[in-house]
């Protein structure tokens, strides 16, 4: 069995709309271009560290921009709809036996709100939240060395770059899933374990690793 974390936005929770809305709408406020889908089109071919560098947010302001999208995400989050067939994928992971968890920088009540909303609360037996946006992988070696796991027993599961990037430093396999934010050559030149397009391909290959 293993022990199977995701991350949430944009892999688990279908959140790109309203965090596109929001980012643009704080625009001027934080000091940075609204991305138009030009932009976005171009972010989505780039590593999580080019798209900070290509959108010339102060980094100085980063975290009160962060801090503000989480907020203001809050008060949409029940608005928001899970991917479609993520549900069914994790309750076919829970019933296999294997153990699934959270890793987010999103916050703890706008994952545990979502959750509860979209009735999925009792899939994960653990939720680890507002963890840094490069900070993921010394979050996931903390769970690994607090509940004395098997390194190899272990699979993250990401939809951006910097997820593969995580799992990495830790030397964990890294499912990248095609239904997120960043495009399917952007996370295959950041050379995942593999890539999956839909969730049933998902449960297939978790069963293959």
């Amino acid at each position: 069995m293993k022990v199977v974390i995701f991350d949430f936005d944009g892999t688990i929770a279908d959140s790109f709309d309203a965090f596109l809305r929001i980012t643009n709408r704080l625009a001027r406020e934080f000091g940075y271009e609204p991305a138009s889908p030009e932009a976005i089109k171009r972010y989505q071919n780039l590593s999580s560290r080019e798209i900070l560098k290509q959108s010339q947010i102060p980094l100085y302001k980063l975290p009160f921009l962060l801090r503000r999208l989480k907020t203001e995400l809050g008060q949409d989050i029940t608005q928001l709809q899970p991917i479609p067939g993520i549900r069914t994928a994790l309750q076919t992971l829970k019933t296999q036996g294997h153990s699934l968890g959270i890793v987010t920088s999103n916050t703890q009540s706008n994952v545990e709100a979502f959750l509860q909303h979209q009735h999925m609360e009792g899939l994960f037996d653990f939720l680890q939240s507002g963890v840094t946006l490069f900070g993921k992988g010394r979050i996931i070696q903390q769970i690994i060395g607090n509940n004395q796991l098997d390194p190899a027993s272990v699979i993250y599961v990401g939809d951006e770059t910097r997820d593969i990037e995580a799992a990495h430093k830790i030397n964990i396999p890294v499912i990248a899933v095609g239904w997120g934010f960043n495009s399917v050559t952007a996370l295959q030149e950041a050379n995942p374990t593999c890539v999956v397009q839909t969730p049933d391909e998902l449960v297939e290959a978790i069963a293959r690793l």
